[in-house]
């Protein structure tokens, strides 16, 4: 079982660290640059070339069945579900087989409204509160995967 980052934007690495540390999980973070990481040998950084789904098509590669993945990326937490794998956003909420559908429903519904000027705003900023959820749902999910891991 190991913990996989889409590391490129991801503002909860260090709390993925610490919760993989508790547990003795392996974390591979995946991104288009060279990103300086603990001195942990649980700790390894993947560099792939540019491109925009590089990163991704990478972890779709290593990723297996109970093991993590941490992303915002609607499409790549899809990926991961279809390999039996889980996934969950920095903010703390999982991506399920339930919920896959309609978050990328919503999120070509908000691209289109974003091309046609209709929604100028992002996301709202990330905020204490979900790092603590984070926390709190990756420590339920690793159990979650430990159980589909035996």
């Amino acid at each position: 079982m190991r913990i996989f980052i889409d590391g490129d934007a991801c503002p909860v690495k260090d709390e993925v660290f610490k919760v993989a540390g508790r547990y003795g999980l392996p974390v591979t973070v995946v991104g288009n640059s060279w990103l300086r990481l603990p001195n942990d040998p649980l700790l390894t950084m993947v560099v792939v070339a540019e491109g925009a789904d590089a990163a991704d098509d990478r972890i779709v590669e290593m990723i297996e069945a109970a093991d993590i993945c941490v992303t915002n990326d609607i499409p790549l937490g899809g990926r991961c579900l279809a390999k039996g794998a889980l996934a969950i956003r920095p903010n703390g909420k999982p991506f399920t087989e339930a919920s896959i559908g309609d978050a990328l429903a919503t999120r070509e519904l908000m691209n289109a409204l974003r091309e046609t000027g209709a929604i100028t705003g992002g996301p709202a900023p990330f905020a204490k509160q979900d790092r603590s959820r984070f926390l709190s749902a990756l420590d339920t999910m690793v159990h979650q995967a430990k159980r589909l891991a035996r």
